[in-house]
């Protein structure tokens, strides 16, 4: 079952790209993430048990991402409006919803990413092929916090390690996603979907 550690979780990611690439920026990852509009693309999901899932991700910035899980899992995990649905198939009941903003992955789809806020980066390192950013809401440090791993040239974010609120770890790994493309924003509806399963 998805649970809300998810948002809170850890990224992991075998990353095969050049040996020599120079660390990026705190600046020229903001900029790329105040780009990103839509992506689109699979992901595999490390849960904290060790254990895999595999689907797609729809990320439509600010505020909108949806994760679609294969069989067997078939959760859904979606934002929109402000708040975060985890959807369980097996289950007759409503989904779980609670705030975007108290999720560390809210520091990645607001409407305009700073990282160079005082006390939002916690970590920036490089290990001559990705750059990493550790990354906490500086207002709510307590609710966990984000590593971000990056290739360039050009630009990529490629995983993500979220740690949540009690220290659960949830490792996503993006595979092939392709930003720019048409994203609807039904798809990101969480009344329409809870419409669509009868609640």
């Amino acid at each position: 079952m998805f649970r809300r550690g998810f948002l809170a979780g850890a990224a992991a990611l075998a990353l095969a790209t050049p040996a020599s690439a120079q660390q990026l920026s705190l600046a020229e990852i903001s900029n790329y993430l105040n780009r990103l509009q839509t992506a689109e693309g699979g992901f595999t999901q490390i849960n904290g048990d060790g254990t895999l899932s595999t689907g797609q991700i729809y990320i439509k910035r600010p505020g909108r991402i949806r994760f679609e899980y294969n069989p067997p899992d078939d959760s859904l995990v979606m934002a929109g409006g402000g708040q975060v649905a985890i959807f369980d198939p097996r289950s007759n009941v409503p989904p779980e919803r609670f705030p975007l903003n108290q999720t560390p992955l809210n520091i990645i789809l607001e409407q305009n990413v700073d990282l160079t806020r005082t006390n939002m980066v916690t970590g920036h390192t490089s290990d001559g092929t990705t750059t990493t950013v550790r990354a906490q809401d500086p207002d709510n440090p307590q609710l966990g916090n984000i590593q971000l791993v990056f290739t360039a040239d050009p630009i990529e974010l490629r995983q993500w390690i979220v740690t949540d609120d009690i220290g659960a770890e949830t490792t996503v790994i993006l595979n092939d996603l392709e930003s720019g493309g048409a994203v609807g924003d039904i798809q990101f509806n969480i009344l329409n979907e809870m419409n669509k399963r009868g609640f």
